[in-house]
């Protein structure tokens, strides 16, 4: 929210929350049912092809969002070197507010107007008429409006919840409050209306016009660069009619300068430029990517965990995985990922953390849980060229996730390290941390454990019956790396072994699989807490650390230890 939140802040259908999309149920109904009754000749198909069209600004804009945290985890070519943390995350999860306000817009647009319904599909005058008019009064008008937001008054009413997010990605261009954004559809609707009022819109015109507004915007707040300097240099005065991802990040630190929303004729018009925007714009472009200390290979989990990742979906990626019903709507694109990564797949990263000592990156297998029992080859070779990639980009230190540690797979990654001898790169399983967080679950007061008393200790084999049988009130702690399904109500479950981040851990803001915010794993841990304490051997295959030594380290560098799982429906 605003410092200081003014009037008409909050969006109209806040208060339906995840069911906000319910408001368009009965125009996208009417606007099929219409096409299916009437004859060919009565047919709107200008306000059929709205949804489709809202549905592609959806998957546009998830396109910039997954991109730019790719882009911004590898570290070419990025902008700012901060990262962002959870709150941003969910200041900005509302993003989709402004596609809905689009659709609802144009409906009724298309309903009441009858000069906006029964649009042809192309029109090239309306078309022209639209991109000249956005050219001229459209960024004049904004140039102003957005100096006008960054008065003291409205500033800490309404533009400041978009400044909160210092460091930008593509959704933090829509995150405004209600009126603010309001004002811009007023804005854009200028082009749009005349079309409409001088009978040249058409389908494509306002389709291309909103997308390149999207486009536009997303770029805007990518925080990588990627615009070819060879472009300014052949053709010099495209700098006053284009900005880059690096021009408006300046706005987001500076705040006085580049006000400009694409073009930043008015900028330099106005004197309102930042003469390091140049310089960022360079320095940006030669960035190479990070060097990193500490690599943590994880792997896929279910088939829905390519939408958990922090590649995926913003708001799923900032919460424990959970199965959520409309993933299932989404099985056709999940089945062609599987597909995909069966035949065919590369190791990615997928998240960036630092803190002040170290750089930390998390690399993907792209195999799922359920094929580490049938491809034990193509898996162990990935593995092993992960960690040949890693040790050639000088990391001191890789961390063997989930089922990538494997005994069978691999004797814990020993395998790895008998293959190749000079490795420089220490390859740490983290079993010894990972005993140390069990033992250290176990209550000071227990006297019985496993099968015979109130505190188990549970891997991934523990069967349905067997948790049944358990005694009311027992404690089941597993020592595997994914965790026991919850099958009681009136028992207690321990987190898979896990310890809290340190403050001083920064860029934390998608979670490690079911593990709450700020939570890494054990294994995880190990790896970082290795680096940390300039250990210089592997700890891998049957070699295991002083587990209390590992632990006492862990807390030192600023781990803390997890509570109880909250009380779980079962």
């Amino acid at each position: 929210m605003a410092s200081t939140p003014g009037i008409l802040t909050d969006w109209p259908w806040k208060p339906l929350g995840s069911f906000k999309y319910v408001i368009l149920a009965p125009w996208v109904v009417h606007s099929i049912y219409q096409y299916v009754v009437k004859d060919e000749t009565e047919r709107d198909v200008s306000c059929l092809v709205i949804f489709p069209f809202l549905l592609w600004r959806i998957i546009h804009n998830q396109i910039w969002i997954s991109l730019s945290r790719y882009r911004t985890a590898k570290g070419n070519a990025r902008i700012l070197d901060k990262g962002i943390e959870f709150d941003q995350v969910d200041r900005e999860g509302n993003w989709d507010d402004q596609i809905l306000l689009t659709g609802l817009l144009l409906y009724v647009v298309s309903y009441v107007m009858e000069e906006a319904s029964k649009l042809p599909l192309w029109r090239t005058d309306g078309m022209i008429i639209i991109f000249l008019l956005h050219i001229g009064p459209v960024e004049f008008l904004y140039y102003w409006l957005h100096r006008a937001l960054h008065h003291h008054y409205l500033y800490s009413r309404y533009h400041s919840h978009h400044h909160s997010s210092i460091v930008t990605q593509p959704i933090t261009s829509v995150i405004h409050p209600f009126v603010e954004e309001l004002a811009y559809f007023v804005l854009f609707a200028i082009p749009i209306m005349t079309a409409v009022f001088s009978g040249t819109m058409s389908v494509a015109a306002y389709v291309v016009y909103i997308t390149y507004i999207d486009f536009m915007n997303n770029m805007g707040h990518c925080n990588f660069e990627f615009i070819p300097n060879r472009f300014f240099t052949l053709f010099p005065p495209l700098k006053f009619l284009i900005y880059t991802p690096s021009f408006h990040s300046l706005h987001h630190t500076q705040f006085r300068t580049n006000y400009s929303l694409f073009m930043p004729f008015y900028d330099y018009v106005y004197a309102t430029f930042d003469k390091s925007s140049d310089t960022l714009y360079k320095e940006s472009l030669k960035k190479q990517e990070d060097v990193v200390d500490v690599v943590h290979l994880t792997h896929l989990t279910s088939p829905q965990s390519i939408y958990h990742l922090r590649l995926g979906f913003a708001s799923l990626a900032s919460r424990p995985h959970t199965s959520t019903w409309y993933l299932w709507l989404l099985y056709p694109i999940t089945l062609v990922s599987m597909l995909l990564t069966w035949i065919y797949g590369r190791t990615f990263i997928v998240e960036r953390n630092q803190t002040d000592e170290l750089n930390m990156q998390t690399w993907t297998i792209p195999k799922y849980q359920f094929q580490f029992l049938i491809q034990w080859q193509p898996i162990n070779k990935l593995i092993e060229e992960a960690i040949i990639n890693a040790d050639q980009k000088g990391c001191k230190v890789l961390t063997l996730g989930l089922l990538n540690q494997g005994d069978e797979l691999n004797k814990h990654g020993a395998l790895y390290v008998q293959r190749n001898p000079k490795l420089k790169v220490r390859v740490v399983d983290g079993n010894s941390l990972a005993v140390g967080v069990v033992l250290n679950n176990i209550p000071k007061f227990a006297t019985q454990v496993l099968l015979i008393g109130k505190i188990w200790l549970v891997g991934e084999g523990v069967r349905d019956e067997e948790q049944l049988k358990a005694p009311k009130g027992t404690t089941f702690i597993p020592f595997s790396q994914f965790p026991p399904k919850v099958l009681r109500k009136d028992c207690f479950y321990h987190y898979t072994p896990a310890l809290k981040a340190p403050p001083s851990l920064q860029n934390l803001h998608s979670c490690e699989n079911w593990l709450p915010r700020r939570v890494m794993s054990a294994w995880r841990v190990a790896g970082i807490v290795h680096a940390m304490e300039g250990w210089t051997e592997h700890e891998c295959g049957d070699a295991m650390f002083d587990v209390e030594q590992v632990w006492l380290a862990s807390l030192q560098h600023g781990f803390q230890p997890l509570e109880i799982m909250p009380s779980t429906t079962a």
